[in-house]
């Protein structure tokens, strides 16, 4: 694998954040974000526009977007449900709006309570609603497509729906469709074997990330498949917390601090101070008394003339 530029995309204050009991206050919520930001982590999903009787620990995330706007060079992103919640996410100028389209329909059902044609429907709304803004106003907006790999209430979903949702996303006016391994049930055969296949229906510009979980231990592993496929953005949550609420079994974020190192051990670049980041996790930390955290990083340290983003740095710095 080539050295290339890989955009790590932080979801903990939306993914990570919404999975746990804990409700973690606002300024703490801001001070996380902004010490990423400073570390250089370049995109951030700082929240979800959903109904705060539903997940009250993102009910202030029109203030957290408001905050991170004013974070140069930081894409503000959000995960929106419908197109009520994509107009908020207009109104607050979040910079990227993710609608989530689960490739099974009962988890579809549990997740957003909409089927496939309900969610294809919100699609296009919220498509002609950010056609309606001057260009440079508009956000960049992805169709997620969730439970790809697999759904703990249906199993194995077969290839030709997965495919046709996808175009049907694409159709409906999303810029791009990212893959979400929901359950983690994805390995790496699947993850390559599936970005083929997608990219093959909507084309390759179509599909440039990932979300993968590691519940199985194998989300590095596979974020190595995806990479290899050519998939250029991956989504990682500080300290490993979160999965999804509504599919069974599905914790385990990846962790961004061993994302991080991974690709930084491989010469990868990120453009992610790691020293910095690694400081993060105590932010994270204090604000979350109790709730427990992830990583080997974090743990064992870095290595003894770890030169970060430099090929084979130990090795050279033994020579």
């Amino acid at each position: 694998m080539m050295a290339s530029d890989i955009l790590v995309s932080e979801v903990g204050p939306r993914d990570g954040l919404q999975s746990i009991k804990t409700v973690m206050p606002t300024e703490a919520k801001k001070a996380w974000i902004a010490a990423e930001a400073a570390a250089g982590v370049r995109e951030i999903e700082v929240g979800s526009f959903v109904p705060a009787k539903l997940l009250p620990q993102l009910a202030d995330t029109a203030e957290i977007v408001a905050f991170a706007r004013g974070i140069a060079g930081l894409t503000v992103a959000v995960l929106v449900p419908n197109l009520r919640g994509a107009q908020a996410a207009i109104s607050a100028k979040a910079h990227k709006l993710t609608l989530p389209l689960s490739v099974s329909e009962s988890h579809s059902m549990a997740n957003l309570r909409r089927t496939h044609a309900q969610v294809i429907e919100e699609a296009r709304g919220i498509a002609a609603a950010i056609a309606e803004l001057p260009e440079e106003d508009r956000p960049h907006f992805e169709g997620s497509l969730s439970t790809v790999f697999g759904c703990t209430i249906e199993g194995a979903i077969p290839q030709g729906q997965i495919l046709r949702l996808a175009e049907q996303l694409m159709e409906a006016g999303c810029d791009e469709v990212g893959l979400s391994d929901t359950t983690g049930y994805a390995d790496p055969a699947s993850v390559k074997a599936m970005i083929r296949a997608v990219r093959g229906a909507v084309g390759d510009d179509a599909v440039t990330g990932i979300h993968l979980h590691n519940t199985r231990g194998l989300g590095l592993a596979n974020v190595l498949a995806a990479l290899d496929a050519g998939l250029e953005t991956v989504d990682s949550s500080l300290g490993g917390i979160g999965g999804c609420p509504f599919a069974p079994g599905a914790s385990g974020n990846i962790v961004t601090e061993d994302l991080v190192f991974m690709l930084q051990a491989m010469g990868l670049k990120t453009g992610i101070d790691l020293p910095r980041l690694l400081e993060v996790r105590g932010i994270v930390a204090d604000a979350l008394p109790g709730e427990p955290l992830y990583g080997f990083t974090p743990d064992a340290g870095l290595p003894l003339g770890f030169i970060p983003e430099k090929t084979n740095a130990r090795l050279e710095a033994a020579e």
